[in-house]
């Protein structure tokens, strides 16, 4: 149906309508899926899902740009989407590492706190391992759009953005 109502519209936002309306319908299967059969796994598909629709609406509204306008404006949504994923990621990989320090910490119990203990351990270093990864794709896609910004200028007003750029992106 909501595909449907974008047959009024034409051109660019009759795009952007589609986009929205498959995006919605994709996210509302992950959902349906993800209430179906619930797990850290159905519910980073719904994540990547609403990524994936918020991407590719941002993309299509880009479209009405033209230039370095748009250059930014297709990186800036890259980056959105990237930063999404990589969220996503990193809740799924934490609370797959909590679930198996569960189950490792209900066999051990009473005999082995101590297995128990090293299974929270890892579950933590699980977690900042996919925490700083995600941190480091939202940095890289981060400085993606800030050197697409820089190429509005030219000589040594460029060659200043981009240094500052890699500076506070960390980029060697």
């Amino acid at each position: 149906m909501a595909k449907a109502a974008c047959g009024s519209l034409s051109g660019n936002a009759n795009d952007i309508c589609k986009a929205d309306a498959g995006g919605k319908e994709k996210v509302a299967n992950a959902e349906l899926e993800a209430k179906y059969k619930p797990s850290a796994d159905a519910s980073y598909k719904v994540r990547v899902a609403r990524a994936n629709a918020d991407y590719s609406v941002a993309r299509e509204k880009c479209d009405d740009k033209a230039g370095n306008v748009k250059d930014v404006c297709v990186k800036e949504a890259k980056a959105a989407a990237v930063a999404a994923k990589a969220d996503a990621k990193a809740q799924k990989t934490t609370a797959d590492a909590n679930e198996t320090a569960r189950e490792k910490s209900v066999k051990a119990h009473s005999a082995a706190d101590e297995k128990a203990a090293k299974a929270r351990n890892k579950a933590y270093e699980q977690s900042a391992g996919a925490r700083k990864d995600a941190a480091s794709e939202k940095r890289d896609a981060d400085y993606a759009v800030a050197r697409e910004k820089c190429d509005a200028f030219a000589g040594d007003v460029k060659s200043n953005c981009v240094k500052e750029a890699k500076a506070r992106f960390g980029q060697s």
